[in-house]
């Protein structure tokens, strides 16, 4: 099984040597590893230095989704890989998702538990946020309980449900494990072999206000669907999440907001 890593950075050089570390460290090593330089303004460069077994590339700011796309793009083999520069793996971690797989040749994805660290110590993981296998949309709906760390996935259900959404500035993951999730199963490897790091600056998840509005974004993009079981589960999460950024738009007085969450709401409630 040929894995290619793919590692979107974006001036995080001293997480970054600490994540490739945790790659070399692998118990199975993957063929290739490739770092996508979101235009860096820090020494991030120097990478090919420390690590000149790595395939580096550079590209102007654009965001993560537009840098793991790349790095799908420049990937020579079969599954990918992927891991947030400031996470790092645990050794066993590719080894024991590569088993699941030539076990369960019928899964094209699997991800694993993780473990959370904030201050340089473990955090315990919210319920909402457990961790499930198979046919997981319904529960994959209202929060990503999926790390892009902790995922590999074969290149031909890339081809099928298509990359990372670069319109999304958050929220790229939840998006796409949604769309492979409304059919297609999930593999889980209940084994936290994933560390990812809290509390510094220039995350994602800390940025920007109103997450559910990216969420909703991705939500009313699989208003397509077919199946009709599946389409009533995602107006009543799109009702929730329009209630919950209609209550925000009270709170800060946005009277534009106030009109047009109530009338999505409305929308979605005929729907039923």
């Amino acid at each position: 099984m040929n894995i290619s890593v793919v590692i979107p950075t974006y001036n995080r050089y001293e997480f970054l040597k600490r994540a490739l570390k945790s790659v070399y460290a692998q118990t199975y090593a993957p063929q290739e590893i490739i770092v996508i330089d979101d235009g860096s303004t820090d020494n991030t460069q120097n990478i090919q230095i420390d690590f000149p077994d790595v395939k580096y590339f550079y590209k102007e700011n654009g965001g993560v989704s537009s840098a793991r796309n790349l790095g799908i793009k420049n990937a020579s083999f079969a599954w990918v890989a992927f891991l947030d520069s400031d996470d790092e793996w645990v050794e066993m971690k590719l080894e024991e998702q590569v088993n699941f797989h030539k076990k369960n040749k019928d899964y094209l994805i699997s991800y694993t538990n993780e473990i959370w660290i904030r201050d340089a110590k473990e955090v315990k993981i919210p319920k909402k946020f457990q961790k499930h296998g198979g046919e997981i949309f319904k529960e994959s709906l209202s929060y990503c309980n999926i790390a892009p760390s902790s995922v590999i996935i074969h290149k031909s259900l890339l081809e099928l449900i298509g990359n990372f959404d670069e319109n999304l500035e958050v929220c790229e993951d939840y998006d796409l494990w949604l769309r492979v999730s409304l059919e297609h199963k999930i593999g889980l490897v209940d084994k936290k072999l994933i560390k990812k790091y809290a509390g510094h600056e220039n995350q994602l998840s800390f940025k920007h206000w109103g997450m559910d509005r990216f969420r909703v974004a991705s939500l009313e993009k699989l208003l397509e669907c077919n199946d009709i079981e599946k389409k009533e589960l995602i107006i009543v999460e799109l009702i929730k999440k329009y209630t919950l950024l209609l209550k925000g738009a009270f709170k800060y007085d946005k009277i534009d907001d106030i009109s047009f969450y109530s009338e999505k709401i409305e929308i979605m409630k005929k729907e039923l």
